[in-house]
C-alpha cells in the first residue's frame, strides 16, 4: 500500500549535514514531521511541490540576534526571520533575569519562529546604563531563571560592558556553571581583563561571539591566528560569528579563513543597525563565506547542525526522519555580487543565496514564487468574499 503523505518536496537537492546527505532527493512531510526522504519518492501527497534546481536544507538557526528588549534595535521574529530560511533563532541578552518571563508572554509564545534565549546577566537586560551598573550583575537569579525555563532558555549572556572588572563576563559564566548550561559573551577588550585571559576562564562549550571583529585580537601584528586562540578552541570553546553592525571585518575574515580558522557558527547578530547597514541577514551573511571560499555544504554545516549542538538541541537542524518538519529551500543564484563588512568595505563573490520557501513544522510560511500555488486561471473558485 502506498505511504500518503501532506507534503512533497520534488527534485530538490537536499543538503543535511548531520545524516551526510548530499544529493538530489525528495523529502515528504507528514504530521509535520520528516517523514521519507530519498530519490524519487513512492506514494502520494496532499501537495507536491516542485523544487528541482533549488536546495533543500534543514531550518536555519540564528543562534546570535535581538528580539526582545529595552534595546532598541529589537526586530519582531517572524518578519525578519521566516522569509529568510531561519525557523529557530535565539536571543542574545535582550531579556535579563528579571524580565524574561515579560519575554516569553510578549514574544516567545507570540512567534511562529521558535524563539530562545540567552538570559542577561544583568537584572534588566539589554538597556544601556544597566549593562555598566555592576550590582544588577546576580549570577544565581539568573541561573535559577535558566532552570525555570529549560524550554527556552539555552543559557547566560553579556554583552556591551565597559568597566575594568569581570563582574560581566565572569557574572555570566559563572551563571552558566550554577545552571548547567552555556554562556556567550560579548568582550572588549581592556588592560585589566585581556581576551587571552577571557578564553582561558570560557569552559567547554562556551561561546564567544563576535570572532571577526576589528576590536578582537584574533591575529597577532604578523597577522596570524594567536596561539592561545587555537588553545581555546582545542579545548572546546566555541567561537561564533556574530556579524551585527560593527563585528565583521573581512580584513579579519580573509586572513583567518585563509589560516583554516572559520567560525564554528554562523550568525548574525540581526537588528535594526545591522539589517540597515550590512544586510546582516541569514542567507547573506552566509553568502559571504560563500565568497570566502567556503564550500556550500559546510555554510549549511555551520547554520543548521553545529548550532542545534552548540545550543544543545539536537533534535534541531536536521531532516532526519521524525524530527520536526522545519526546512528551508535555498536557491544558489550566480552573477557578480558585492557583499559589505562593518567597516564600509566590499567582497566581490559570484553566488548569492536566497531563500524561496521555508517550512516551520510542517507548513509552508514563506513561499517567495508562490511555486506551491496554483496559477489563478487553474485554482477554480478561490477565497471568495462573503
Amino acid at each position: 500500500m502506498s505511504e500518503t503523505y501532506d507534503l512533497l518536496l520534488r527534485g530538490g537537492h537536499v543538503i543535511d549535514p548531520k545524516n551526510g546527505v548530499n544529493s538530489q532527493a525528495d523529502v515528504a512531510i507528514k504530521g509535520g514531521k520528516i517523514a521519507a526522504l530519498g530519490p524519487a519518492l513512492a506514494g502520494t501527497a496532499t501537495k507536491t511541490i516542485d523544487v528541482g534546481g533549488l536546495y533543500v536544507t534543514p531550518g536555519l538557526i540564528d543562534i546570535h540576534l535581538h528580539a526582545y528588549g529595552g534595546y532598541e534595535g529589537w526586530l519582531f521574529p517572524d518578519q525578519h526571520n521566516l522569509p529568510y530560511g531561519v525557523t529557530t533563532v535565539v536571543d542574545t541578552g535582550g531579556a535579563g533575569w528579571k524580565d524574561f518571563e515579560d519575554f516569553k508572554t510578549t514574544i516567545i509564545e507570540r512567534s511562529r519562529t521558535r524563539v530562545l534565549a540567552f538570559v542577561n546577566i544583568v537584572r534588566d537586560g539589554m538597556i544601556g546604563a544597566p549593562e555598566q551598573d555592576t550590582t544588577q550583575m546576580q549570577p544565581e537569579p539568573c541561573a535559577e531563571m535558566i532552570r525555570r525555563y529549560p524550554q527556552h532558555i539555552v543559557g547566560s549572556k553579556t554583552a556591551h560592558f565597559g568597566g575594568p572588572g569581570w563582574e560581566a563576563s565572569g557574572g555570566a559564566i559563572e551563571a552558566a556553571r550554577l545552571s548547567g548550561t552555556i554562556a556567550m559573551i560579548d568582550f572588549a577588550p581592556q588592560p585589566t581583563r585581556t581576551y587571552k585571559e577571557l578564553l582561558e576562564r570560557l569552559n567547554p562549550g562556551d561561546i564567544h561571539t563576535h570572532l571577526y571583529a576589528a576590536h578582537i585580537p584574533l591575529l597577532d601584528e604578523n597577522k596570524k591566528i594567536n596561539d592561545y586562540v587555537w588553545e581555546a578552541r582545542r579545548r572546546g570553546v566555541i567561537f561564533d560569528t556574530g556579524h551585527g553592525a560593527g563585528s565583521f571585518w573581512f580584513r579579519i575574515a580573509v586572513p583567518a579563513m585563509a589560516q583554516g580558522f572559520p567560525p564554528d557558527t554562523i550568525s548574525t547578530d540581526l537588528h535594526k543597525s545591522s539589517r540597515l547597514s550590512a544586510n546582516a541577514l541569514m542567507p547573506v551573511t552566509m553568502s559571504k563565506f560563500l565568497a570566502l571560499g567556503m564550500p556550500l555544504q559546510e555554510v549549511v554545516y555551520r547554520s543548521t547542525q553545529k548550532p542545534a549542538e552548540v545550543i544543545r538541541r539536537p533534535e534541531l537542524g536536521t531532516l532526519s526522519i521524525g524530527a520536526e518538519a522545519d526546512v528551508a529551500v535555498l536557491e544558489v543564484q550566480q552573477g557578480n555580487f558585492g557583499f559589505t563588512d562593518s567597516g564600509g568595505a566590499r567582497q566581490d563573490g559570484t553566488q548569492k543565496l536566497e531563500c524561496q520557501l521555508t517550512l516551520r513544522a510542517g507548513e509552508v510560511v514563506w513561499d517567495l514564487n508562490g511555486r506551491g500555488r496554483p496559477r489563478w486561471q487553474d485554482a477554480g473558485e478561490y477565497r471568495r468574499a462573503p
